[in-house]
C-alpha cells in the first residue's frame, strides 16, 4: 500500500511541474497559409494558346520516323550479328548500335507518354 501511494505522489511531484512548464512555454506560432491566387504562375492569361492538335501531330510524325530508324538499326545489327563470331569478338560497332537502338528506344517511349 505504501509503494503505490509513493508510486502516486512522485507521479503528481513530476507530472504537476511538468504541467505548468508546457503550459508556460510558448507554442510554436501556426503558419500562415500562402494567399490563393485562381491563376498560377504557369498560366499567363496573355500567353499565346498551344495547338495540341499541332503537337500531337508532331509527336506522331517523330514516333513515325524514330520507329523508321529503329527498325533500319534492328536489321543493321541483326545481319552483323549474323556475320560476326561474336564468342570470339564482340564488334564495336555491334555496341554502338545497341546503344543507339536503346537510345530510340527510349524516346519513342517518352514521346509515346506524352
Amino acid at each position: 500500500m505504501n509503494s503505490r501511494r509513493n508510486f502516486v505522489f512522485g507521479l503528481c511531484a513530476v507530472g504537476l511541474p511538468l504541467g505548468v512548464l508546457g503550459r508556460s512555454l510558448p507554442g510554436q506560432a501556426p503558419i500562415p497559409a500562402p494567399p490563393r491566387n485562381p491563376i498560377s504562375k504557369d498560366e499567363d492569361p496573355n500567353a499565346p494558346k498551344i495547338d495540341t492538335k499541332a503537337v500531337l501531330e508532331a509527336n506522331d510524325k517523330g514516333i513515325k520516323k524514330n520507329v523508321e530508324r529503329l527498325y533500319q538499326l534492328a536489321g543493321e545489327l541483326k545481319a552483323e550479328v549474323e556475320k560476326t563470331d561474336s564468342v570470339q569478338v564482340l564488334s564495336l560497332g555491334m555496341l554502338k548500335k545497341t546503344e543507339e537502338i536503346e537510345k530510340l528506344a527510349k524516346e519513342i517511349r517518352s514521346r509515346a507518354k506524352g
